[in-house]
């Protein structure tokens, strides 16, 4: 009997031991990747705002809340469009991080959501209310309703990339953008 224990206890060590070696040897994915997804700030409106129109006041207000948001979170890279309410956007945080944003086509998503995978561990994207959401969704996350065009600049989506799960978190920063604000505060009383 006293044989059979300690057969079974060598077994034993030696089982856990080549586990453990085993686990050593394996190349393990520990490390997450937490991705920033905002749509620009309120642009200019009207006649003089041209094509690609630059951040209105509260728009600008809106990108420096967003880098004092961000400013305990370690950043690896900013991307944003090519467009000056975006890159407007992105700029008080890249120029807090002393980084240079990067560039992003709008119409290749798929293939930015790509490169995101090799891009750091903290990135912070700019985008449009019609390719933020859907930039979310690309990188497995939920994008919830659609952004409206007209007044929604407020969401800030936190997508947590850990081991194959995927994790979204929905916030609102600055001012309550939207104008139907009170409608909608009263409907929820």
């Amino acid at each position: 009997m006293f044989t059979r224990v300690i057969g079974l206890l060598v077994f034993c060590i030696t089982t856990l031991g080549g586990l453990n070696a085993w686990a050593e040897a394996t190349p393990s994915n520990t490390s997450s990747q937490v991705i920033y997804l905002v749509r620009h700030g309120e642009k200019q409106r009207g006649p003089d705002a041209g094509r690609d129109p630059q951040l209105a006041a509260a728009g600008k207000a809106r990108a420096e809340q967003l880098a004092r948001i961000l400013e305990g979170v370690e950043i690896d890279a900013v991307y944003s469009t090519d467009f000056i309410r975006t890159k407007e956007t992105a700029r008080p945080l890249a120029e807090q991080r002393g980084l240079t944003i990067k560039s992003y086509d709008y119409r290749k998503l798929k293939e930015f959501a790509m490169e995101l995978e090799q891009a750091g561990d903290r990135i912070l994207v700019v985008g449009h209310s019609n390719t933020t959401s859907e930039m979310v969704a690309l990188l497995g996350g939920e994008q919830g309703a659609p952004i409206r065009e007209s007044d929604e600049y407020d969401r800030l989506y936190i997508v947590i990339r850990d081991r194959g799960q995927v994790t979204t978190l929905l916030q609102r920063y600055g001012e309550d953008s939207r104008e139907n604000k009170m409608a909608e505060h009263s409907e929820t009383q």
